[in-house]
Order: structure tokens, then sequence, then C-alpha cells
């Protein structure tokens, strides 16, 4: 994942203004109680970061590919 479509998903989850404050202050035990904003200086793929702040945040599932998207495994065959 591209550090641009990161920052697209974490800006339509929770908002531009509100995505700052979980990349700056949301502690993510998944990646070494790193914050999103740390982990990607650290060398963290943005993919990584994205799922561990949807699973810190308790984002549901199906949206964790986006909003209004899903994942191959949910599209019918």
């Amino acid at each position: 994942m591209r550090l641009s479509q990161f920052n697209s998903l974490i800006a339509d989850e929770f908002g531009v203004a509100y995505s700052a404050v979980i990349r700056r202050d949301l502690v993510l035990g998944d990646l070494g109680d790193l914050t999103a904003d740390k982990a990607i200086a650290s060398g963290f793929d943005p993919k990584e970061v994205w799922l561990a702040v949807c699973h810190t945040a308790g984002v549901p599932k199906e949206r964790w590919h986006g909003l209004n998207k899903h994942s191959k495994k949910d599209t019918p065959k």
C-alpha cells in the first residue's frame, strides 16, 4: 500500500482532522506500542499500520478495505 492510499483510508474513516489525532496519539499495540506516524517513520508498511489502526480503533472489518469497498473474498462469484 502506498502512503497516499493510507492517508485516504484514514481520512475517509475518521475525517481529516480526527485522523491527524489518530495518527499522532493512538498507540498501536500490534506494532510495538508505536503511533501510526512513528510506525510509518520507522519503516512499517502503511498497510500493516492501517490494519493495526483498524484493529485498535475498532473499525468494523467490512470497512478495513475502505468505505463502500469490499475485499475480493466478499465479491460474489
